[in-house]
């Protein structure tokens, strides 16, 4: 099964549709995903049967189903930016305020119901509490029936604030439960904090918040997170890297290069030593196609980053085929 994922995985970072539907291509193992299941399954448990005394079964229902979607980001991705304390007490607390609000102001209409969702987006932008179940909130409370109604900006305090302390503290003890999930994030940081500074370059905090201000729109990963992933692709590059003696007669290797810079080279010939020795290359795909070149192994290994095969219309890590395709 893990081998299968792998695969899946590279084949849809490698195909356009892959990249264009935007599939998730995060490696979860089968324990992480079941503790996630668990850990949602027992929040929404909960949280339902006090909101049914509450709301009636039409507005528990609607209000669970935001609570369902910040279930999902609490015990599936507890470490996200999305997912962290102030942007789910914020987030959901600040959007039924604007769902009553646009229920009072605009009662019963199709417009209030679209404002509110507007309106409570840009105040969790402004908040800096991002939170997407927040939408759902304040849709509840304009559409959530006569009890939501009834209830007015007393809605905000209870079920909403009350519910998202609740998941909150939910969070907190069941991830507890394991070492790889502490919630909120900056707790699990602290046995962390060494892996940053093990990065040899200036990276700097303010070259991070410049970064993330140059793409203009909210990126779900924290600057810690950020740089222990740099960490780990860095160590991963290295492993993978080849060795002058690995390079082989008839294989095809990659620069790893992006865009015009990608080239394929095609081992068409070898010196007997395999230390020492000189290879001639013939490039078979992107720049400086059909070009051909004489490197020592050295030289050959320095420039490749990893044995690739062709897959369909793409140049692939071999590893992905099992098999050595003529060109």
């Amino acid at each position: 099964m893990a081998g299968f994922d792998q695969r899946l995985r590279d084949w849809f970072a490698a195909t356009t549709a892959g990249r264009m539907l935007g599939v998730e291509l995060s490696p979860v193992g089968h324990v992480e995903r079941m503790v996630s299941a668990a850990g949602g399954f027992l929040a929404i448990l909960l949280l339902i049967s006090f909101e049914r005394e509450l709301l009636g079964v039409t507005g528990a229902a609607m209000l669970a189903a935001s609570m369902g979607a910040s279930a999902v980001l609490l015990f599936a991705v507890p470490h996200g930016a999305l997912s962290q304390p102030w942007a789910v007490l914020v987030g959901h607390t600040v959007s039924a305020v604007v769902g009553v609000s646009c229920a009072r102001l605009l009662p019963g209409s199709m417009a209030g119901a679209a404002l509110a969702v507007g309106l409570a987006i840009l105040a969790m932008h402004y908040l800096r509490a991002i939170h997407p179940p927040g939408g759902a909130t304040a849709l509840t409370a304009v559409i959530g029936g006569p009890q939501v109604e009834a209830l007015g900006f007393g809605f905000v305090l209870t079920p909403v604030l009350v519910n998202a302390l609740v998941m909150v503290m939910l969070a907190v003890a069941f991830n507890a439960a394991f070492a790889w999930r502490r919630y909120p994030a900056a707790w699990g940081r602290k046995s962390q904090a060494a892996a940053p500074a093990a990065i040899a370059d200036s990276l700097s905090h303010a070259d991070f918040v410049t970064a993330l201000s140059r793409i203009g729109t909210f990126v779900d990963i924290s600057e810690e997170e950020f740089l222990r992933l740099r960490t780990l692709m860095r160590e991963e590059a290295e492993r993978r890297r080849i060795k002058p003696e690995e390079i082989a007669l008839g294989r095809f290797y990659s620069n790893g290069a992006q865009g015009a810079d990608f080239a394929v080279r095609w081992i068409v010939d070898q010196q007997a030593d395999k230390t020492d020795g000189g290879i001639i290359w013939r490039v078979v795909a992107g720049r400086d196609r059909h070009a051909t070149g004489f490197s020592t192994r050295q030289e050959f290994a320095d420039w490749a980053c990893c044995e690739v095969a062709r897959s369909d219309a793409a140049w692939v890590r071999a590893e992905m085929t099992g098999e050595q395709p003529s060109i």
